[in-house]
């Protein structure tokens, strides 16, 4: 997958660095995957909480590990999420609010893009923005896009090496039950 190469890319960048400044900001990714990105963000001096599935986890875990111990500002915290599922349960929105949500190469099958935008709806909050890399290989992904600019007040960031970098916001009065009702 490229997303996660291409957001790496942006935030190493000066004009990334001006636009998202992760130093000591609370970070959540989501389906971090390998953790190419979950890397990047750790060296960025962000406090990070990192997801995925409980079996992803042990391989995510050595390799943030492998690749940040001694060199990070904050330890990271590493957490299992099902898309969609017991959200408020597991993150509760009353206990967990992150400045950012990263999310990229988060879902391998596209029958689950209405549960990743059920969880990036739950954890969007009051001055939280999501930063999503995308590249359009289906059909699917431009409703997704469509869908994601309904949920939130969204703008193309960048394009690098044709996925695009969206940066979005919570809109006023717009929350989960807009896609759960």
């Amino acid at each position: 997958m490229l997303e996660s190469p291409a957001l790496c890319q942006f935030l190493e960048s000066p004009r990334g660095r001006s636009v998202i400044d992760l130093k000591d900001k609370t970070v959540l990714e989501l389906g971090a995957g390998t953790g190419l990105l979950s890397v990047v963000i750790t060296l960025l001096g962000a406090r990070l909480t990192v997801t995925d599935l409980p079996e992803i986890l042990g391989n995510l875990t050595y390799n943030l590990n492998r690749n940040t111990r001694g060199l990070r500002r904050h330890e990271p915290c590493i957490k299992q999420l099902f898309w969609g599922q017991n959200l408020e349960e597991n993150f509760p929105q009353n206990t967990f609010k992150y400045d950012y949500v990263l999310a990229t190469d988060v879902v391998y099958h596209h029958d689950f893009l209405r549960e990743l935008m059920i969880t990036m709806i739950h954890f969007c909050q009051p001055m939280t923005t999501i930063i999503w890399a995308n590249k359009v290989r289906y059909a699917s992904d431009l409703g997704f896009i469509d869908d994601f600019f309904s949920y939130f007040d969204a703008k193309l960031l960048e394009e690098i090496d044709d996925v695009r970098i969206y940066m979005g916001q919570c809109k006023r009065g717009g929350r989960q039950d807009a896609i759960t009702g």
